[in-house]
């Protein structure tokens, strides 16, 4: 296997809610991850949020900081929120959150649309 190839896993991530895909892509000092849902996904902070907020889409952000990355989907589960498109704001998430807690409440709405 060729190591300075990029790295890209997915993986189905039970939660109380529901089920989600847990994605986490690498390159040479790089990464980023993702828990998505059927109505919108936490990610990391390598994610614009002014696009999405635009389109009408779900997105909550945490932030890793370079001591402590946010590399793999569970990482993000005890990560705080930090940021949200309004889309994400009605489904509940609030800022201080847990990932884990935002994605429940992603999950949650998927179950009543």
């Amino acid at each position: 296997m060729n190591d300075t190839l990029p790295r890209s896993i997915s993986r189905a991530m039970q939660f109380e809610n529901g089920c989600a895909l847990g994605i986490s892509n690498r390159w040479r000092k790089g990464q980023y991850c993702v828990i998505m849902t059927e109505v919108g996904l936490v990610g990391c902070g390598i994610y614009d949020m002014k696009t999405p907020a635009e389109f009408g889409q779900a997105i909550a952000i945490a932030r890793g900081t370079p001591e402590n990355p946010l590399v793999n989907p569970e990482d993000l589960l005890d990560a705080k929120i930090v940021d949200a498109t309004p889309r994400a704001k009605s489904h509940g998430v609030r800022l201080g959150m847990t990932g884990r807690e935002a994605v429940e409440l992603f999950l949650a709405a998927g179950k009543t649309n």
